[in-house]
Formats: structure tokens, sequence, C-alpha cells
């Protein structure tokens, strides 16, 4: 679909658009992230000239044309996944080297595709408020992913906003120089935990066909197996579905994919609401990052972010 508009006043562009496509479209959902995303992904020129910045000061009399397939741009990827724009109360750390976000659940980190359409992600969202904090900028401002959680997990995570800083960063990663804490709710059809603490250390690699959903397991080391470690400690009860769930803190040293689900569900005591490892159905994955703990790679700085989980 294309739409024509013409400027009768001196305008910021995603301002104009907001306000004239609702009466072009027969959708007329157009948000502010939408508006945003249009502009961003290219599909919006001035005058004939590609424009990808909001604030675009556009003079009186200037042509503005979109140009996107609507059906597509309004079809919503996957039912469940959320609606999610970053704001000051999300940021948890910022400064000019980083910046740590409480994600939500339901939220991919990086771009994903479904089909042959984008779905929204944190790292796109990140951008967006960093942009909507400078919106002079004409280009992008960088946001790097140095980390990830899985689409269902909530909590703390970590982007550089300097490519200087991402070696540093990537080092600290991969020497487990950062202190991450998880709080989790977990149910064993043997009951809870015997032990308080328990440590699971062993080798775990995908074990599932590429063509298959990703399922991590123990794995030998000769066959590709990673060497993972979880610290658990049991600090108390939930019931969950009128079940008595565990009620967990998980300190990872390494940080494997799946691990956590993969170390609780080969303990016994599989992650509530995942599936895919045996967890008992709930309305969410029950996996949070609450806390992550390192010394700033520029400053040295011992920096400790927290976010609440919602479910403990």
């Amino acid at each position: 679909m294309k739409y024509t508009l013409t400027a009768d006043v001196r305008t910021r562009l995603d301002g104009l658009l907001r306000r004239e496509l609702p009466a072009c479209s027969r959708n007329g959902d157009f948000s502010n992230s939408k508006i945003r995303r249009l502009i961003v992904a290219g599909a919006v020129f001035v005058d004939g000239r590609q424009i990808r910045r909001p604030a675009y000061d556009v003079f009186a009399g200037s042509t503005v044309t979109v140009n996107f397939e609507e059906e597509k741009f309004f079809f919503e990827k996957k039912p469940d996944d959320i609606l999610f724009e970053v704001s000051d109360k999300d940021v948890l750390f910022e400064d000019d080297f980083l910046i740590l976000v409480n994600k939500p659940a339901f939220f991919p980190v990086e771009e994903t595709f479904s089909g042959s359409q984008k779905r929204d992600n944190l790292h796109d969202a990140v951008i967006r408020y960093l942009w909507s904090k400078n919106p002079s900028l004409r280009n992008p401002p960088y946001a790097g992913i140095m980390h990830r959680l899985d689409r269902d997990t909530s909590g703390v995570i970590l982007f550089t906003k300097q490519r200087c800083v991402n070696a540093a960063v990537h080092d600290m990663f991969e020497l487990h120089r950062f202190v991450k804490i998880y709080k989790v709710l977990c149910y064993g059809k043997n009951g809870l935990p015997h032990s308080k603490k328990f440590t699971v250390e062993s080798f775990i690699g995908r074990i599932s066909p590429k063509s298959a959903a990703c399922r991590w397991g123990t794995l030998p080391q000769d066959k590709g197996g990673l060497y993972s470690k979880t610290e658990f400690s049991v600090v108390g009860e939930k019931m969950l579905s009128g079940k008595k769930c565990a009620a967990v803190q998980a300190k990872l040293f390494t940080g494997r994919t799946h691990q956590i689900r993969v170390h609780l569900s080969e303990a016994g005591f599989p992650v509530a609401g995942d599936v895919l490892y045996g967890g008992i159905p709930a309305e969410r994955l029950m996996l949070h990052s609450e806390r992550l703990e390192f010394d700033h790679p520029v400053t040295g700085e011992h920096i400790s972010v927290y976010a609440p989980c919602s479910f403990f």
C-alpha cells in the first residue's frame, strides 16, 4: 500500500505520520512505536528521499510517501508475543558505555522471523529508547548484544552502548567474571528437593535435531558437550496450580544455553511452565534473571543490578 501526504506546516516526520496516517488507513492502529518502525525500516520518503530519522524536519509543502504492506505490517507474528517499549522505569543501570534493562517475559531478545515476517525484539526496543532520548541523531544509536535470555525468561540483561567495550565485556562473560543470580519455581514428581543446597556440574550440548525445537541435555565432551555448573539453593515453597513448588535461587558459574532448565530437569525438578523439559503447565516459564554483578569494564566500579521477581 502506498500513501502520499502533504505537509501544511513545518513539523517532525513522526508527528506528521502520527496525525495523518490513521485517516488514510483502513486499520487506523498506528502507535508511536509502529510509526518509528516504519521510518527506521526505510518505508518513508520525503520529496523522493528515503528518511530513516523520526525527528527529521518536514517543511510545509513537502510530499511524504509511505510505502508498506499493510496486512503484513499489522499482523502479529506470534499471538503471545507482547507489545513492549523500553521506558525509563525498565532501565536498571545506564552510563556512556552500558545499559542494563529489565526484560519482560514473552519478548525475544534479538531479531527473529516468523516466515518472512520480522518479530519485534528487545534489541530493537533498546535502540528505539536510546534514539528517543537523542532524536537529533541522524543514524540509529548502537546497542551491542553481549548475552541472551530465553524469550520466556524475564529479568536483567546487559547491552553495550559503544563498540570499544565489547571485547572487555565479552571476556568478562567468557571468563565468568559476572555474578548471575536467577529465581526459579520448580516441581518434582517425588516432592521437593531433599537438600537445601545442591550443585549440578555436567557437560551439556544440543541433543535435538536441527529441524526440531532446540533442546539441550547431557552430552559427552568428545561429542561437543560444554562444561556447565549451577549452584541451587531452596529458599522456600510456593503453591502453583494446586501443586507445592520449590522456590529456588540459582547461581550460574557458566552460561550455557538452557543451562538452568537442563540442570533442574535432569535433577528431577523441571522449571514450572517449561513444557520442553517436562515442567508442569504454568502461565509462563517461571525463570527470572534477578541479579547481575560485575566490575565495570571502564571505571572498575563494582556494579550490582537487581530486577524484582514478580512470581517469587
